[in-house]
């Protein structure tokens, strides 16, 4: 793992997937003070995005990013998560005392128990907004609520990490994070069927 501040508290942080969620939460940690050590961005459109958002940032594999961050930003889907996780856990690729956060919706951190088994920290946080990949995005997390979920006493960790972002916390519990993720994907449905409605209207004027 590398040691790439000495600043007390300043993170090396790796970024595992440059989509929108990635870049940007990225790019605020960046702005908190913490170093981006490496990204990973597989399409074009990821790696435009990347140099937007994280100039000089060097685009790695996945792998690699691992190796040399002491925190591990895991924003891939959701249904990518489980896999991405025990797949690196399998390579040993896990270390101990790293720190290893996700941002799918669906997911608390019983998800990340293989970085946990290898000695790991596993912290869950969701932003709850929609996210454009632009720089804007970064003023828009002053604004947003971040769904928490991590063991009691790293919980502070990750709401430090969001407050550091702008963002606020607020706490989930594992067991709730089913109901969180419905309860979301709901009202992201009922907006845009509220917004559909409202163009089809406008299109009759």
């Amino acid at each position: 793992m590398s040691q790439p501040s000495h600043r007390p508290g300043r993170l090396g942080v790796g970024v595992i997937s440059a989509g929108k969620v990635g870049a940007v939460l990225g790019a605020a940690l960046r702005a908190a003070g913490h170093a981006v050590v490496g990204v990973h961005a597989s399409s074009p459109e990821s790696r435009e995005r990347a140099a937007a958002l994280l100039p000089d940032v060097p685009v790695l594999d996945v792998p690699t990013i691992v190796e040399r961050s002491e925190l591990v930003l895991l924003a891939v889907p959701d249904d990518q998560l489980p896999g991405l996780v025990s797949g690196l856990a399998q390579t040993g690729a896990w270390q101990p005392g790293q720190l290893v956060v996700h941002t799918a919706g669906r997911y608390g951190t019983d998800v990340l128990e293989p970085v946990r088994a290898a000695g790991g920290i596993g912290l869950a946080i969701h932003p709850a907004m929609t996210f454009t990949g632009l720089s804007l995005d970064l003023q828009r997390l002053v604004d947003c609520s971040f769904g928490v979920t991590a063991a009691a006493p790293v919980l502070p960790i990750a709401q430090a990490l969001v407050v550091e972002m702008g963002a606020e916390p607020v706490v989930v519990a594992e067991a709730d994070r089913p109901l969180y993720h419905a309860a979301l994907a709901h009202g992201s449905n009922h907006v845009m069927t509220l917004l559909g409605e409202s163009m089809q209207l406008l299109g009759e004027i």
